[in-house]
């Protein structure tokens, strides 16, 4: 190609920017737009609807001709809206911390970056923040393709007031990271227990007699071993990257499909969008069929559930509560029939929240 006709593809390149960047500001005008309007009618100033954005996100995906993947338009256009809401008013997130988690790769996922983050300690008090109204909004981890069930955020479900507004599927790839160029010169390994877990086989192969010490984050796990040159990390890129660390050995995760799935919390659950999941937690006095019979509404309403998981009871010894995932709205005809039927039948039945599903 002559360099003349290069010329006249950058000039093209340039004069599609240039109509990129005025319409963009030209949305973020009329989101603004909206907002005064609500704000003129007395409306409240809810201006980060998850329903409205899983719609908008859906909506680019599924008109998505190519060549950039369905990932990828997703993406750009999920950091347009956060820019354009960060105009009215950033949001305040709160996030299993400290910066460089994988809860915090999640949230921006979700959110964006135009996002105030509030990273944190543990996961109860990132419910803690959201139910003070200190924060918007929480991201805190719920299930693992590999682990299964994070079983203190199942426990603070129960008893919070706050309801799931969203969920966040990340593929989670771990590395070991260190300032050690030799691996034989590393004493102790810090990372989360469940990344350890995840990682079981690589270390039990390649560092059998290294101490394998769990603490609270993996991006914790950075930090300490960024102070320690006999430590490595079981971290994320970002964390790695954060603490100064060198990833000596990428992708060190047991299995190749390895993902998190987290849960985002506020005080309200969307409207329904037509492709949503309802969260609850039901009980039912110990006796024969108990669980069979909450159950058979689902079967005769034709629902679908996609997760059950049993948790001991805080009311009694050998007491369990359990934890379904449905395909649906509890505002839909059939769900919410079903969830009436079984509220009949059950000692405890708390719908956790109705929100959509996953875009990716």
């Amino acid at each position: 190609m002559s360099e003349e006709a290069l010329r006249a593809i950058r000039r093209r390149i340039d004069a599609i920017d240039d109509d990129i960047l005025r319409l963009v500001n030209e949305r973020a005008t009329a989101a603004g737009e909206v907002a005064a309007a609500k704000a003129a009618e007395g409306q409240p100033a809810d201006f980060y609807r998850p329903a409205r954005e899983a719609e908008v996100l859906r909506r680019v995906r599924d008109a998505n001709a190519g060549p950039l993947a369905d990932e990828d338009v997703t993406r750009l256009f999920r950091e347009i809206m956060s820019a354009c809401l960060a105009l009215q008013r950033p949001l305040r997130v709160a996030f299993l911390g400290p910066e460089g988690t994988f809860t915090q790769e999640a949230a921006l996922k979700h959110f964006g970056h135009s996002i105030r983050s509030l990273p944190l300690e543990g996961i109860d008090t990132v419910f803690r923040e959201v139910e003070a109204g200190s924060a918007e909004y929480g991201v805190v981890p719920v299930e693992n393709s590999t682990e299964g069930m994070v079983t203190h955020t199942l426990d603070r479900l129960l008893s919070s007031p706050l309801q799931i507004v969203g969920e966040v599927e990340l593929a989670i790839v771990h590395n070991f990271a260190s300032l050690a160029e030799d691996s034989a010169a590393v004493e102790r390994v810090y990372s989360h227990q469940q990344g350890l877990a995840q990682c079981r086989l690589w270390l039990e192969t390649h560092l059998p007699r290294a101490e394998r010490i769990a603490v609270s984050s993996t991006a914790e796990a950075a930090r300490l071993a960024a102070a320690d040159p006999t430590a490595a990390a079981i971290a994320s890129d970002a964390a790695a990257e954060r603490y100064g660390l060198t990833v000596r050995q990428p992708a060190i995760q047991d299995g190749a499909a390895n993902s998190t799935r987290f849960l985002v919390l506020g005080r309200e659950s969307p409207e329904p969008t037509g492709e949503d999941k309802t969260s609850l937690v039901i009980a039912r006095d110990n006796r024969p069929g108990g669980l069979a019979g909450l159950l058979a509404p689902l079967a005769r309403y034709g629902l679908n559930m996609t997760r059950l998981e049993s948790r001991p009871s805080p009311e009694g010894m050998w007491e369990y509560v359990f934890f379904i995932d449905l395909v649906g709205h509890a505002e839909d005809p059939d769900l919410k029939r079903a969830l009436g039927e079984m509220q009949q039948l059950a000692s405890l039945l708390k719908v956790l929240g109705s929100y959509p599903r996953s875009v990716a």
